[in-house]
């Protein structure tokens, strides 16, 4: 059976700093001592240089085992103030000019920089702090065993709602602290931002249905006055037989034109869902470009790329967008350009125009607002609205570098 071994009594750095000058002092101060007892002087002498020369090397002793380890507590005493907090002492004497001086000024410059961190940390917590107490949503952080550890207190979100309803949107994420998960919970009440939303919405609508109305209803009600006025003369005129039939025209024009406006606000509202099959970009593309016959499409063609998707609703948005470019670049006798390219995330087609650019962008998917004589004003809202129905997006901008717009239409794989 082994036995065990006994752990080595290890001598601390004091001690061999202190042996090791005892051993250099030690020779010099023997030899000394040795010539002078055995040399001819006289008691009195010998005492008093023997004492004098103990002295020295005890004192040089002493004074070398200070010296080297001073320096080394001042460096212990700033590593344990860094280690709780302290950053503000700092060595002094520290210089480049040797090995310790450049030990010390780099504990220094390691806590000056230690202080900047801490103190942007304390900023960047402060803020963190103002911003969720001013935010309209709900904070929660847990530990790895599911406990709450802190939530904003300001946040405006009642946890104790029986029979209460809403739309709420939840966010969760994760994070590690010290090597341990947490978890973040984000609430927030949709329901306020989804009502303004919808309010906006209806304020748009109401305000273009309203511009239309009126636009329809005002000659009409003018002519039924003026007929009204021209049946109540006695004797009529000779000519109210064409005074009539002109105004009835009129009245007559305009309740089509309302006719079709309504038309095309219930084909905008009752727009069916996508019904997706396998669908060849390119072929649609060319199909959508040959019906716009008033100016030739310069095709820029892309890769053979098939998506699912519904190729009568993206044919029908392709042919909206080609019908704007086309009257955008009539007048300037420019160009149209229609080609796709594949990206990450599915395809994208582009549609140019050289028109003069895009004069109102801000009421430009509004529902029946146009800027165009004998315009419907839902082409671009039906378009987008075919867009987002199959999870992509439709935009329109004016051209960087070149006159007109360019519609962006992306559409998932």
């Amino acid at each position: 059976m082994n036995e065990r071994r006994k752990p080595r009594h290890r001598i601390s750095h004091e001690d061999r700093l202190t042996w090791l000058t005892i051993g250099a002092v030690a020779p010099a101060a023997l030899i000394a001592l040795s010539l002078l007892w055995f040399g001819e002087y006289s008691a009195k002498v010998q005492w008093t240089l023997t004492l004098v020369i103990s002295g020295f090397a005890f004192g040089y002793i002493v004074s070398m085992r200070e010296h080297a380890i001073r320096p080394w507590q001042t460096v212990t005493n700033l590593l344990a103030a860094l280690r709780e907090g302290d950053y503000s002492i700092r060595a002094r004497g520290a210089r480049e000019s040797d090995a310790l001086g450049e030990a010390l000024l780099e504990v220094n410059e390691l806590g000056e920089t230690l202080r900047v961190q801490r103190l942007g940390a304390f900023e960047a917590t402060a803020l963190l702090r103002t911003i969720m107490a001013e935010i309209d949503v709900a904070v929660f952080t847990f530990d790895p065993e599911h406990v709450c550890l802190e939530a904003n207190e300001d946040a405006p979100l009642t946890l104790a709602f029986p029979g209460a309803t809403g739309r709420w949107g939840v966010r969760r994420s994760t994070f590690r602290e010290h090597g341990l998960p947490y978890e973040l919970l984000v609430l927030t009440d949709l329901s306020r931002t989804l009502r303004e939303e919808e309010r906006i919405a209806w304020q748009r609508l109401v305000r273009v249905l309203g511009h239309e109305l009126n636009n329809s209803l005002a000659p009409i009600k003018s002519v039924a006055g003026s007929l009204e006025n021209l049946l109540r003369r006695d004797p009529l005129p000779t000519d109210w037989h064409e005074d009539a039939r002109s105004g009835l025209n009129v009245i007559a024009t305009r309740a089509d034109a309302l006719s079709r406006f309504m038309e095309a606000y219930a084909r905008l509202a009752r727009l069916p869902p996508p019904l997706k099959e396998q669908m060849d970009v390119g072929e649609v593309v060319n199909r959508a470009a040959n019906l716009e016959t008033r100016l030739p499409v310069q095709m820029q063609g892309g890769p053979v790329i098939s998506i699912r998707a519904d190729a009568g609703q993206v044919e029908q948005a392709l042919i909206n967008l080609l019908y704007n470019a086309a009257e955008a670049s009539l007048p300037t006798r420019g160009a149209v350009t229609i080609g796709w390219k594949e990206v990450e995330e599915g395809v994208e087609i582009f549609v140019r125009d050289e028109g003069e650019g895009i004069m109102n962008p801000t009421n430009l998917f509004v529902p029946f607002f146009t800027t165009k004589p004998g315009g419907s004003g839902i082409g671009l809202a039906l378009s987008r609205q075919i867009a987002e129905a199959h999870g992509g997006s439709l935009t329109l901008a004016n051209r960087v570098g070149a006159s007109g717009a360019e519609a962006l239409l992306r559409l998932p794989s």
